[in-house]
């Protein structure tokens, strides 16, 4: 019984590397350009900066008792 389980599985599994492999061979390429890579410097240093305040903010509130 456990063994037909096992194969069972090993059939999904095997089903979904084959989907798997079937989307990848149709995906294009990435391409990035200098100006992808300033861009996406730019988004994470704005995130940055606002990470940091949120987290400026929680050590004051911290700081401060929660009033």
């Amino acid at each position: 019984m456990g063994d037909q389980r096992a194969l069972d599985a090993v059939s999904r599994i095997e089903r979904a590397l084959a989907r798997i492999e079937a989307a990848s061979s149709r995906l294009k390429p990435f391409q990035t350009t200098s100006e992808d890579l300033a861009q996406l410097r730019d988004a994470h240093q704005a995130l940055r900066s606002r990470v940091e305040g949120a987290i400026g903010e929680l050590d004051q509130l911290l700081a401060s008792g929660g009033s």
